[in-house]
């Protein structure tokens, strides 16, 4: 049986830009709603970093201009209703100023997989502590172990892995097959060991499979399609909010050897690969229409669910910044049908599967 696990990216936009009251906690309340009308659960992959400097920004000017208080009441919402909150990280925000109404990162610090052992470690153990204070006066048996990192980035992942082990965390969810990026952070994971299937980490590679590591990665589903596949309403919005608040840094202003030609030539060469290779699709609640996600939770099923006793986990992705009310009606059908196919599908978190990791170990 497939387990559908809907991970939500708990963050305001990727620049600084935004009011956590719109992009974090109305969106939210939605999707818990909606989550609940067809016994659904949300894991909540909170931005401990962000969240820590809503609290600083709100201790330092007794003035909760970024909502910190309502962050921490709807975590503890979520919670009491059966949710699941777990970690996610910009690392950028542990150093980042307030001025002008915008949080100023340290692009230094982006780049999670690229950080020291030591300053990785602390960012963990900081955020994870956080969390578990907040949230264990609501449930007692609340743990955090599972994370994700900003941009996916947990290659190179020798100090990821040992950092993520050394603070009790027992599941990374970064990692997408087929995933590639290459600039201010980077990363190649067309080598993944599944695109589904869980696996224990190899330490020097995440991608690879380690029978003897206390790590597992449950990859966020992904297919290699073309890009037609890509052409929803939902991600075209997406487009043009990435777009409107786009991360910039001092490299993306940098011209290539060769000047202005050379420039030109290698813009229209990424828009004729862009359209003639096969790309990574993620399973992205927000971004994909209904139709598709019901397609693809049949064909992993097909592929990798041929024993019934055992829970596979499916995992998507989606961001509360990008949760609309277009989007909601694209997720409904796929929510809906999934709770009428109850044999083959049922809803889980990462703490609830956490406890099945024995029945992966054949996969």
């Amino acid at each position: 049986m497939l387990r559908i696990i809907l991970t939500l990216d708990y963050e305001i936009h990727g620049n600084g830009d935004g009011c956590p009251q719109v992009l974090m906690i109305e969106p939210t309340y939605k999707l818990l709603s909606l989550c609940e009308r067809y016994g659904a659960k949300l894991c909540i992959m909170a931005d401990v970093a962000e969240i820590l400097k809503f609290k600083e920004y709100k201790d330092k000017y007794d003035h909760d201009k970024y909502c910190y208080d309502g962050i921490a009441n709807q975590l503890r919402y979520a919670i009491q209703r059966g949710h699941d909150v777990q970690l996610h990280i910009h690392s950028s925000y542990f150093n980042a100023t307030h001025d002008n109404g915008c949080w100023i990162q340290d692009w230094s610090e982006y780049s999670f997989a690229d950080l020291p052992y030591d300053r990785m470690d602390w960012m963990v153990r900081t955020c994870k502590e956080f969390l578990e204070t907040l949230l264990r006066p609501v449930d007692p048996m609340y743990r955090c172990i599972a994370f994700r990192a900003a941009n996916w980035s947990v290659s190179p992942s020798k100090s990821v892995v040992r950092a993520l082990v050394n603070n009790g965390i027992k599941i990374d969810t970064s990692v997408f097959k087929y995933g590639y990026r290459n600039g201010i952070v980077a990363f190649d994971y067309s080598r993944a060991y599944s695109q589904i299937a869980p696996w224990r980490v190899k330490e020097d590679d995440i991608c690879s499979r380690d029978d003897t590591s206390e790590l597992w990665e449950l990859p966020i589903y992904s297919e290699k399609r073309w890009i037609g596949a890509f052409l929803t309403p939902s991600r075209i919005y997406r487009v043009i909010m990435g777009w409107r608040h786009k991360v910039r840094h001092k490299d993306e202003y940098c011209t290539p050897q060769g000047g202005e030609n050379m420039a030109t030539h290698t813009r229209r060469w990424t828009w004729m690969t862009t359209i003639l290779q096969k790309h990574a699709w993620k399973a992205d609640f927000n971004q994909c229409a209904s139709k598709q996600l019901i397609n693809a939770v049949y064909r992993a099923s097909n592929l990798y669910d041929r024993r019934q006793e055992k829970l596979l986990p499916f995992v998507l992705i989606g961001h509360s910044k990008l949760f609309t009310q277009q989007n909601e009606q694209t997720l409904t059908p796929f929510l809906a049908h999934c709770e009428q196919h109850s044999d083959k599908f049922g809803f889980d978190t990462l703490s609830g599967i956490n406890n099945s990791w024995k029945q992966w170990e054949t996969y």
